[in-house]
């Protein structure tokens, strides 16, 4: 009964995969909000203010860096908790791909979110004189907020990580 109850248990893992195949769709609702900016901007390019050029293009970069997290949520994902990728030879791996385990991911994860905040906050800053000053102000303590707990995880990661080492 207890084999078959760990069996059951390891097997449940597949539970997982098509969750990362749904992020996948997630990457294409981006890809497609992405270039509906792209055709967005283009008919108006000429008319368009440089601050507000740079607003859009902070919203694509941050698109792209959400795409970015999920790409790597999506396949270190799968291969950390559920199976190793098995891509043929002759396709081009991620050099990454197998050498990323979950403590790795989170500290990514982490550092991803603290980007995308910094550029959200940049979006802000650039229209600050719209924004109430308390607003803005909750804007930058939440994105403090994202900074530190980065640097906590990044932190007790690194010092996980010295006690293994000296466990050996």
């Amino acid at each position: 009964m207890e084999r078959f109850t760990e069996n059951l248990i390891y097997a449940s893992r597949w539970l997982l995969a098509p969750i990362y195949l749904g992020l996948s769709l997630g990457l294409l609702a981006l890809a497609i909000k992405f270039f509906q900016e792209v055709f967005h901007l283009l008919p108006n390019i000429l008319s368009m203010a440089e601050n507000d050029l740079v607003l859009v293009l902070l919203s694509m970069i941050d698109l792209t860096l959400v795409g970015g997290l999920l790409v790597m949520v999506m396949l270190s994902g799968y291969e950390n908790f559920v199976s190793r990728l098995d891509i043929s030879e002759h396709k081009e791996k991620l050099s990454w791909l197998g050498k990323m385990d979950s403590g790795s991911l989170k500290n990514k994860v982490a550092a991803s979110i603290v980007a995308i905040s910094s550029i959200h906050l940049l979006r802000v800053f650039m229209d600050a004189r719209n924004i109430p000053d308390n607003k803005l102000m909750w804007y930058v303590i939440i994105h403090l907020a994202f900074v530190l707990s980065a640097f906590v995880m990044g932190y007790l990661d690194a010092m996980s990580r010295r006690e293994k080492g000296s466990i050996h």
